[in-house]
This record gives C-alpha cells, structure tokens and sequence, in this order.
C-alpha cells in the first residue's frame, strides 16, 4: 500500500485531503507541524508526501531541505497563490511539483495518482536499459547514473527523467506539454512553469549551456553530439 504523508497546519486541508486519498486506497499520515512533518517522515518512510510552505516550528522548505538529504521521495508542495518565490524555491530545494491553494481536491488526487504511477511503474519514457552516449554525456538508464565529461552527476528522479526524454529525442524540440507528458504522466493539470525550473538546474549540473537548447516560444532541444 502505497503511504503518503501529509504534512499542513489547518486541520480542515488535512481532513479533506485525507478523505479524498483514503478511498484510494492510500495509507494515509498527518502531521500539523515542521517538527511533527520531519518526525513522522522519518518515521513512516512515506512515498509520497504533500507538504505545506507555511508550518508553525519549521517551514516546509526547511523541512524539504532536511528531507532531501536523506530520502528521494516524491514532494508535492502546497503554496499560496501568490507566493511565487516559494514556488521556485521548493523546487529549489527539491520538490518534484507544487500545488496552488486553494486548490481542487480532485485535481491534487489526480496529480497523487501520476505521482504513484511513476514510482511503481518507473519514470520517464524508452527502455528501462541500455546507455545513451554522446560526445559529452553519458546515460547508463537501467543504473539512472549521468557522466560528463566521465565526472558524475547527481541528479534527481525528476531532473534524470527529463534529461533522459531530451536525450532519446536528440536533435529534435520537445515541448513543454511533452515533456509534462513524458515526466509528470498525462493527466498532469499544474503550470508548465516546473518544466524550466528543473530543466534550469540540469543545465547548472551539467556544466554546459550548449548542451540543451532553448528554443523560444516551443520548448527545448537537446544537442550533444551522438558517439
């Protein structure tokens, strides 16, 4: 059974939220708090967690950022409408997608449900092997490991899926709405936005601004030369 955390101060998101993910079928924690959050996450090894910004004690982009040294699982973040420099951060710091409120709960479970999809099935599109090599970058897919220039790179489930989407279509423009599809699942409903953010940070983490292309107004391109 497949166990989510959720972690909010206003008992009213977190019974709601709760009985629209318990028929589901999900095993389903709170917490109201950014101490309670971390200890419970660590408690019960959640695999998915929805995580307000704002919490009493710790916020939730500490807690991310604790979290994220020790676990990969899958972080929702819940943010104020307005609050866009939060987004951007907890992305920042390691959230996988945001969620604005107020929002519909029908809609978060669907996103819930993509989320699991790509946890049990495995993320990203193509084979679940072999290794994609290019002048400057290496993919070994089965073992998820980048190299450039034969230095490792560290990158998370969200960022490999998006690289990898890009490699496996290189020399052609994916845009925004495909690569949602191809990382975030089909029934995706957020803001195109999470796609440059974390597509920002696999450009910092290669090193290399040539290797994927913007291409204005359509979506993005990956260049490396193929071996």
């Amino acid at each position: 059974m497949t166990k989510i955390l959720v972690v909010d101060d206003e008992p009213s998101i977190v019974n709601l939220v709760g009985a629209y993910l318990k028929p589901e079928g999900y095993e389903v924690f709170t917490a109201t708090d950014g101490p309670s959050g971390l200890k419970a996450a660590r408690a019960y090894k959640p695999d998915l967690l929805i995580l307000d910004v704002m919490l009493p004690g710790m916020d939730g982009l500490e807690l991310l950022s604790r979290l994220r040294r020790e676990s990969e699982m899958y972080v929702i973040l819940l943010t104020a409408r307005t609050e866009e420099t939060d987004k951007i951060v907890g992305l920042s710091v390691g959230a996988d997608d945001y969620v604005t409120k107020p929002f519909s709960p029908r809609e978060l479970v669907a996103r819930v449900k993509a989320a699991v999809r790509r946890l049990q099935t495995g993320a990203g599109s193509g084979a679940d092997g072999g290794v994609l090599s290019f002048r400057h970058v290496r993919i070994d897919v089965g073992a998820r490991q980048v190299t450039v220039d034969d230095n490792p790179i560290e990158l998370t489930a969200i960022e490999f899926d998006l690289l990898k989407s890009l490699a496996e279509n290189r020399g052609r423009v994916l845009t925004r709405e495909q690569l949602l599809e191809k990382v975030w699942g089909g029934t995706y409903y957020g803001e195109m936005r999470v796609v440059d953010v974390h597509l920002g940070h696999v450009r910092q983490k290669l090193g290399n601004d040539e290797l994927i292309t913007t291409v204005r107004g359509v979506g993005y391109r990956f260049d490396d030369e193929p071996l």
